[in-house]
């Protein structure tokens, strides 16, 4: 579970995005930090257990700086307004795909995973894999206990071709996974769960939902 002082934490964050209020209020935010790394090593813990790739995870290797990259972006906030953990084999700057959890009260939490607009060289990879072997893909993402925690895969702007990349026909019966640029799968979590005793178990559950998903996508990462 988390301790309500971070979901307060990162409300207040919100309201005040400044240094000077950050500085004044350090002591909340390490409190904040501290609470958060407790729940990634408990989840590192519980989800190695059923993926071993986890398993030798450190927190560090898993969480986010709090400091946004302003350099390029018209939002000139200094400071990002939640908290992730991403849990993936080698870390959180792997190739590999794998296991996202966002912390951002005010209903904005959620739980998944998978592979967020990757390279061109692992986009073509993760193409061949699902075509070679789309009677398993199919099967993973049709199965009920998938479908009812995620519904499908996301197919926000961008995420997907409007086209049939080059080498695939249109009759392709796996072509709407085909024309994806990212592989990803997301569940809402809602704000009273956070501070629950059930946090980590249903977050664990949450996950290993997605793993057959993780271990398809990482095989063809392998190769």
């Amino acid at each position: 579970m988390l301790q309500k002082t971070t979901l307060s934490f990162l409300k207040e964050l919100k309201k005040n995005n400044n240094k000077d209020w950050f500085d004044t209020n350090r002591k909340k935010y390490e409190a904040a930090k501290a609470d958060f790394t407790s729940l990634t090593n408990a989840v590192i813990k519980d989800l190695g257990k059923k993926d071993p790739f986890i398993a030798s995870l450190q927190a560090k290797d898993c969480t986010f700086r709090i400091n946004r990259d302003i350099r390029f972006s018209k939002n000139k906030d200094p400071y990002k307004t939640n908290m992730g953990m991403y849990l993936s084999r080698g870390g959180k700057k792997s190739l590999f795909s794998g296991y996202y959890f966002h912390l951002e009260p005010g209903g904005n939490s959620f739980m998944g995973g998978g592979l967020y607009m990757p390279e061109p060289d692992v986009i073509k990879k993760i193409r061949q894999e699902i075509d070679y072997n789309w009677d398993e893909f199919n099967k993973i993402i049709s199965q009920k206990k998938f479908k009812a925690t995620y519904g499908t895969l996301q197919r926000e702007e961008g995420m997907a071709l409007s086209r049939e990349p080059k080498g695939y026909e249109k009759d392709n019966p796996a072509i709407e996974y085909i024309k994806l640029k990212s592989w990803v799968a997301t569940a809402p979590i809602a704000d009273q769960l956070l501070t629950s005793d059930h946090l980590v178990k249903e977050i664990i559950d949450t996950f290993a939902t997605l793993h057959p998903l993780i271990t398809f996508l990482n095989h063809a990462l392998e190769e």
